[in-house]
């Protein structure tokens, strides 16, 4: 999402960088690129206006020409107003004082409400809670059999008593839901309604009636972000027909353009509350517009990185991973373990998008095959324990065998365990500099005595090229060719834990 909108203000604020002094003319012209860009993002034509009268007010007074940087101060002003658009602060779910609380969810047919329930009930249960999912769409064929496993995926309990498909009162439902978490004592209701292809009377009345037999704490528009103008001509149906307390985006990751989300807020005051970006019933997030606007601005968001990897992350495998890590001896069973930790946390072009800069490196991990991360998976789970902790006995026979069991070529098992040495071999000389476990200076030692005998590790051909330490043998989407890393991020090592890195304590 965001991708071209986030290139080219990019490439516009570039342009302002070391510049001493800005004039009203490159102001002005910045201004220009910064309206285009937005409208070639599909946002509506009022938000823009706004969003340019407020840059261009605040830019050419005190406090861009009395600044230091100038040009840091435009995009400090940029980014403070895309936070503004996008609502500011973010809003968190209004729970019941007296359980249940009851959330309702209205949009179009189409938009994705019947999976976006099933995650927002995944993630309610990940806070604590005990969410029952309450089937009222009853005129779509199967809708009710589709949030029945959904449900199932999520692990959560779904209310559908109706033997059948577009049968039932779905107003005598809702009621009939509520009743029934207040009787097995769930703490949370999400009620998933009807949608049409468009905008009718009829839904609406469902919707409206719905509405008044369960009196939701919470109603949440849901919005296909692919819809682009449309999306906010629908939402201020919904906002006139039946009002809804908050906006979830969904579809995030088949938009590159944004312009929904820059829009719906402005237009209908109400914020944006969650964001779904993919298929999976854990791709779901709460909406921070100030980190949504820093990944725009290609700031990153490295508080979401975080978060993501503390839930990825096993704390106590964690601790012993970085204790290994201090001495160099991690093994290939480490890590495996670690290699699945971060494939937890999301697809590696979402995780790079994350970090400062990181859309620099969207096009050299555009063809990248993560598929190659199955059978590096395949490779060490076809060792034996033996192997997997000491990789040096992996002798011939040794590698044939793997790679009969693992399905891939001698040359694939090579090509890990020579990485891998490498990135061990590594991990000890930064040991011994830095004063890690101990005995590392001893081993760098005994490792340079042994460069023409046995004891020298083996290191790769220098043509692969690619990403050693934390992900031995990575290739890119061809055969034989790595992703190049900017910022010397080729270096990071096996184990490496973003979880254990200090950014501070988080603001609550």
């Amino acid at each position: 999402m965001f991708d071209t909108l986030s290139d080219r203000l990019t490439s516009v604020l570039k342009n302002l960088r070391g510049k001493g002094r800005l004039s009203e003319a490159d102001i002005d012209a910045t201004a220009r690129e910064i309206r285009v860009a937005l409208l070639e993002a599909d946002v509506a034509l009022p938000v823009v206006r706004s969003f340019i009268s407020g840059v261009k007010e605040r830019a050419k007074g005190a406090e861009v020409s009395q600044a230091l940087n100038p040009a840091q101060q435009v995009i400090k002003i940029v980014n403070e107003e895309l936070v503004g658009i996008l609502g500011g602060e973010k809003r968190d779910l209004a729970l019941a004082k007296n359980p249940p609380t009851v959330i309702l969810l209205a949009g179009l047919q189409g938009s994705g409400k019947t999976t976006l329930a099933g995650k927002l009930a995944k993630w309610l249960s990940g806070q604590g809670h005990t969410p029952l999912l309450v089937a009222c769409d009853l005129q779509r064929p199967n809708a009710v059999t589709q949030l029945q496993v959904v449900g199932e995926r999520a692990g959560v309990s779904v209310f559908a008593p109706e033997p059948g498909n577009g049968v039932g009162d779905p107003v005598d439902v809702a009621r009939r839901g509520v009743a029934e978490a207040q009787r097995a004592q769930h703490d949370t209701v999400i009620v998933d309604t009807a949608g049409r292809l468009g905008v009718d009377e009829e839904m609406m009345r469902q919707a409206s009636d719905i509405r008044d037999a369960v009196d939701p704490h919470e109603t949440l528009f849901v919005v296909d972000a692919m819809i682009g103008q449309d999306a906010v001509s629908t939402a201020e149906a919904f906002r006139d027909g039946v009002g809804f307390t908050g906006v979830v985006l969904t579809k995030l990751d088949g938009d590159a353009r944004g312009g929904a989300a820059l829009s719906v807020r402005q237009v209908t005051g109400q914020p944006i509350m969650f964001a779904s970006n993919g298929e999976k019933i854990e791709d779901f997030d709460v909406f921070h517009p100030d980190r949504m606007a820093s990944r725009i601005l290609g700031m990153g968001d490295v508080l979401t990185l975080i978060e993501q990897a503390e839930q990825a992350f096993d704390a106590d495998r964690a601790e012993q991973a970085a204790e290994k890590l201090g001495t160099g001896e991690l093994t290939l069973e480490d890590f495996l373990e670690q290699m699945q930790a971060v494939r937890r946390m999301g697809p590696l072009q979402n995780l790079v998008g994350m970090l400062p800069g990181g859309n620099q490196m969207k096009d050299q991990l555009a063809n990248f095959d993560e598929s190659y991360l199955d059978r590096v998976q395949a490779i060490i789970r076809g060792m034996t324990p033996e192997e997997r902790a000491n990789p040096k006995i992996i002798n011939a026979s040794r590698r044939q065998r793997i790679a009969n069991g693992s399905g891939v070529r001698v040359s694939d098992i090579n090509d890990l365990v020579n990485r891998f040495f490498e990135a061990r071999k590594m991990m000890q000389q930064m040991a011994g500099q830095f004063g890690g476990g101990g005995g590392g200076s001893r081993k760098n030692k005994k490792s340079k005595k042994g460069k023409k005998g046995k004891n020298k590790a083996p290191t790769p051909k220098a043509a692969r090229g690619g990403m050693p330490a934390g992900f031995p043998g990575m290739p890119g989407g061809q055969q034989g060719q790595s992703p190049q890393l900017p910022g010397g991020l080729n270096q990071l090592p096996p184990g490496f834990d973003p979880s254990k890195l200090d950014f501070g304590k988080k603001k609550k």
